[in-house]
């Protein structure tokens, strides 16, 4: 009875708790790199609009994450602007390959929807003529995908 406990505490720890542990290092992972960038554009991240997915972006064995982030208020502005960031798992840990702007007060708001043909897919809301800073109206998608360690618009997923 006793070996029985200790075989299923084992399992346990090893294939249900190891995932939590990786899931919170993945999360201190994205959370300092995207910090540092917040600290370096003297703004802060807006953290309820954060999005992570993953998926195979490279044709690897390993899936990258995809995180869509805000960060807004820089230097006291009510600026914001969205960047994709891709990370990469190297000995075990997320390390950051790339990221870019994607969406901003002036520009356009992007949504991740997720990564799928190698291709990250947003859902975009553009700016008509007469649409006022606060509210664009014209829905769209685009699409990035990673070429030479960089992220790339694609105008069409074809």
């Amino acid at each position: 009875m006793k070996t029985t406990f200790a075989i299923i505490s084992f399992l346990f720890l090893t294939f249900i708790a190891t995932p939590a542990s990786a899931q919170k290092a993945d999360k201190a992972a994205i959370d300092k790199f995207i910090s540092a960038q917040a600290t370096r554009e003297h703004g802060e991240e807006y953290p309820d609009a954060r999005k992570v997915v993953t998926g195979d972006l490279d044709g690897g064995s390993d899936a990258e994450t995809v995180v869509l982030y805000t960060i807004e208020g820089q230097n006291g502005s009510n600026n914001h602007i969205q960047y994709l960031a891709v990370f990469k798992r190297a000995n075990g840990a997320l390390v950051v390959l790339t990221h870019t702007s994607v969406g901003s007060k002036s520009y356009r708001d992007a949504e991740l929807d997720s990564v799928s043909n190698r291709l990250i897919n947003l859902t975009t809301m553009s700016f008509a003529k007469n649409d006022p800073a606060c509210c664009p109206t014209l829905k769209g998608k685009t699409w990035y995908k990673l070429a030479l360690g960089r992220l790339v618009a694609v105008k069409s997923p074809k």
